[in-house]
């Protein structure tokens, strides 16, 4: 197949090293790429988030599959467009991926369709907000309405600190106020052709910038999977409880969901409840749920984007456990440095362990990182000591001056 993946970070790497190990010989291609993906796609300079260079570009390659990895060129209409021309496409379409360009509209499907989740009030300004915020009471849970990269989430005992974070967002639009939720938080991702779902496995993600869960949130600072300590029936339960009546209520709204639906989820004392939709791949549970994939991705990606998912096999994933461990620039999230050479990447390598590349280009002698979280450490072993072994060991021999990472990923697990 020759396969067009739209991206530039971790994630977009991650889903090209995984479609290089099926057993078909893909031809592949990345929008806009950076450089680690150069070494196993061809790279094309393109404005991801412009429907119509993309569209262009995948008509005049003959491209037999688009998958679409940031949530920018759904919610800019990509899909759309793509699908317009032929084009298969994994990726939903712009009112689709209102799912994730908005957490109202997110509440107000799940409120339709009968799916367990927090209260929520929509402010759009500073009355309002204090209303809500009185409402809840500590611990506040504010969110920016729209797209904020993952760093839009303030969960904080701190009344003040939750009205200045929802302040600045309510600049850009509405502010969402909810009940906070306790309990453990898993990661699981649905592949939907509109009607039909599949399950991925479970992951668990590290959202704040620094060991036990201290400093700001990030876009994610390292996974694991699976999670032995879930239930047997977790993902069943999740699928019948969540996943199907989502999918089912975008359907009936006449704005099928086809893609990859994210249900970012805690574990209550009441049940399982959704705390967030995103509708693309995650960033960095991809990474480790990706590294236990035994079966091919892209004949499940093609299935999905051409409504046919009852015609493939179940993914299959190995039992051997993955962690990725995220070396981030000095000073993210808050004002990362960008720039500084990074060094080791090929000594950190080999069978067991892969680098994912978020932000990094060449200078024309050396390999710069350009952005917050640079490179993904993916690890796989036998258990989670041996997986954790590697990983750290890895990162080790990786060199970028002033550069973070989290030691405990997946510590404890296992």
């Amino acid at each position: 197949m020759k396969i067009l993946v739209v991206g530039s970070g971790a994630r977009e790497h991650t889903i090209i090293q995984a479609l290089a190990r099926d057993p078909e010989n893909h031809q592949l291609w990345a929008a806009p790429g950076n450089a680690g993906i150069t070494a196993e796609a061809e790279v094309v300079a393109l404005n991801a988030t412009n429907p119509k260079v993309v569209t262009e570009f995948a008509v005049s390659s003959d491209i037999d599959l688009v998958i679409i990895g940031p949530e920018a060129p759904l919610v800019a209409g990509v899909a759309d467009r793509l699908r317009k021309a032929g084009v298969a496409v994994f990726g939903p379409s712009a009112a689709a991926a209102a799912l994730e360009g908005s957490k109202a509209f997110a509440k107000e499907v799940m409120a339709a369709a009968g799916v367990p989740t927090g209260q929520a009030w929509s402010v759009s300004d500073h009355t309002e907000l204090i209303e809500a915020l009185d409402r809840t009471g500590a611990p506040y849970v504010v969110k920016a309405d729209g797209l904020a990269s993952g760093k839009g989430v303030l969960v904080t005992e701190s009344k003040e600190r939750a009205i200045e974070h929802a302040e600045f967002y309510l600049q850009h639009g509405d502010v969402l106020v909810e009940e906070f939720l306790n309990g453990p938080e898993v990661s699981l991702f649905f592949l939907s052709d509109g009607h039909t779902v599949l399950p991925l496995s479970p992951a668990q993600d590290y959202k704040r910038a620094f060991n036990d869960d201290q400093g700001p949130n990030t876009g994610g600072m390292g996974a694991y999977s699976p999670l032995p300590w879930l239930d047997d029936d977790f993902v069943a339960t999740v699928q019948a409880t969540i996943a199907e009546p989502t999918i089912a209520e975008m359907a009936k709204r006449g704005t099928p969901f086809v893609g990859l639906l994210y249900c970012g989820l805690v574990i209550t004392d009441t049940g399982i409840k959704v705390i967030e939709f995103n509708v693309r791949f995650g960033d960095p549970e991809t990474q480790v749920v990706l590294a236990r994939l035994s079966s091919p991705l892209a004949p499940l990606l093609y299935a999905a984007a051409t409504e046919m998912l009852t015609s493939v096999e179940a993914p299959v994933f190995s039992d051997d456990v993955a962690l990725t461990i995220v070396l981030a620039s000095e000073g993210y999230p808050e004002d990362p440095q960008s720039g500084r050479p990074i060094t080791g990447l090929d000594e950190a390598s080999s069978e067991s362990v892969s680098i994912a590349h978020a932000a990094t280009a060449w200078d024309g002698t050396d390999l710069l990182a350009t952005g917050g979280r640079v490179v993904s450490v993916v690890a796989v072993g036998s258990d989670f000591a041996e997986a954790r072994t590697r990983g750290y060991s890895a990162i080790g021999k990786i060199g970028l001056e002033g550069s973070h990472f989290r030691t405990d990923i997946a510590q404890g697990i296992g």
